[in-house]
């Protein structure tokens, strides 16, 4: 971390220094952190730093952010490449909030969406590690009340099955009633409610409520919140400094990145809502560029005192077979040979590379993660309104780094002909 600088008049005399070295001392963690000098941002990528693959790819994504720039098809965009624990591209456009004018920064603060799952996998590991909990431990163990459809399934769930959505439930059950403001432990109580559409561990449907059911275990294991959990040991020592859960601890950032819309064809802040913050594990957790490419770096091995490489090997071995992703968009149909789930993290082989994956949407927000393990080359992007084009670039990079064919996934050129026609139209 960088020195803190003091202020002038903290050199003066001896008693100001010591004074001001108590204040600093004293105060809250988030105000040393704006006091000290920041890293540039937006800074070009340094060749000697990198392979010569992640060079001439990070190069065509540098000029691919452009061109999304230009076409105006986001509000605002955060996005870095890492490599070997080095960041090698890290950058910003567009607006954080188009009501005052503030730019997007290396420290805007984001929402994870479902990025957050990873983070209570990564936690769950730690409690398995420590004793605390077992992969195979049946939830119905540690909540009494906790009830499938019938005795046997509610009695077979584990762990391990609730964080690889092996619950056994339909896809996203629950979820149109969370969005209708129904709170998260009434839903909860009532997935007994629900017939099963296989048994218990044997196949896959992606859960945000079942899922969530990790913070009641985290509970009732430590007697701690699960937020404060994770606080305190992922984002605290990775050095997440802005890493928070919750619509609060978002709109106490110093910088945040505000949901946006069109009206009338410009992007337009709105509110940030509350309906997947209830669910923390699931949903709940912000972030900014900067703190996810320390957590970035720590997936893909750098940090093996916070995330051991068998917590890490653990966290990021298949469970359960996800044919619909196969097919589910046209990148994912062209350059997929398998596709799993892990735990809290997407599994696939693409073409002959494993890439570890996980995106995340909420209303007004996308995000989206990915990595090659072997060679330690990834990328993280985070965005402030529902555009689809930011997801084709990471497929796009992959192919330039993997020298695989050049496909325009992020529909590039037709944004780029919208945009000429509509200034010709005008």
């Amino acid at each position: 971390m960088p020195p803190t600088i003091l202020p002038a008049t903290c050199v003066n005399t001896r008693i100001h220094t010591l004074l001001c070295c108590i204040a600093l001392l004293l105060a809250p963690a988030w105000a040393i952190a704006d006091a000290a000098p920041q890293p540039e941002f937006n800074v070009p990528l340094k060749a000697d730093s990198a392979s010569n693959e992640a060079a001439r790819a990070v190069a065509s994504l540098d000029a691919w952010v452009d061109r999304i720039d230009a076409s105006g098809n986001v509000a605002g965009l955060a996005i870095a490449v890492v490599e070997n624990d080095q960041v090698l591209l890290e950058r910003g456009i567009g607006l954080a909030d188009s009501s005052t004018g503030e730019a997007v920064s290396a420290n805007t603060v984001f929402r994870l969406a479902s990025l957050s799952k990873a983070f209570a996998t990564t936690l769950s590991a730690m409690l398995v590690r420590d004793g605390r909990l077992h992969w195979d431990t049946p939830v119905a163990s540690l909540l009494p009340t906790f009830k499938l459809a019938d005795d046997v399934s509610s009695g077979k769930l584990t762990i391990a099955d609730i964080l690889s959505h092996r619950v056994g439930l339909p896809h996203n059950t629950y979820d149109r009633l969370l969005e209708q403001d129904e709170p998260y432990p009434l839903l909860a109580a009532r997935l007994g409610e629900i017939p099963l559409t296989c048994p218990v561990g044997e196949c896959y449907a992606y859960q945000n409520v079942a899922f969530s059911l990790i913070g009641d275990v985290t509970f009732a294991v430590t007697g701690n919140f699960f937020s404060h959990e994770v606080e305190k040991r992922v984002f605290h020592p990775l050095g997440m400094n802005s890493a928070t859960y919750g619509r609060d601890g978002l709109e106490q950032s110093a910088h945040w990145a505000k949901p946006h819309r069109r009206v009338r064809g410009d992007w337009t802040a709105f509110e940030p809502k509350e309906t997947y913050y209830r669910m923390p594990p699931a949903a709940g957790a912000n972030a900014s560029l900067r703190d996810m490419e320390q957590w970035l770096i720590a997936q893909m091995g750098g940090r093996p005192e916070v995330l051991p490489e068998q917590l890490l090997q653990t966290l990021h071995s298949p469970q359960v077979e996800t044919p619909g992703d196969l097919r589910s968009t046209p990148w994912r149909r062209e350059r997929l040979v398998d596709a799993q789930y892990a735990l809290g993290w997407r599994i696939y082989q693409y073409d002959d590379e494993q890439l570890v994956f996980h995106a995340g949407a909420v209303q007004g927000y996308r995000a989206m993660i990915g990595f090659l393990p072997k060679r330690r080359f990834g990328l993280v992007m985070l965005w402030n309104c529902e555009s689809a084009a930011p997801a084709g670039l990471l497929p796009m990079l992959m192919d330039r780094y993997l020298d695989l064919p050049a496909v325009d996934w992020a529909g590039l050129d037709k944004a780029g002909r919208t945009r000429q026609q509509a200034g010709d139209a005008g």
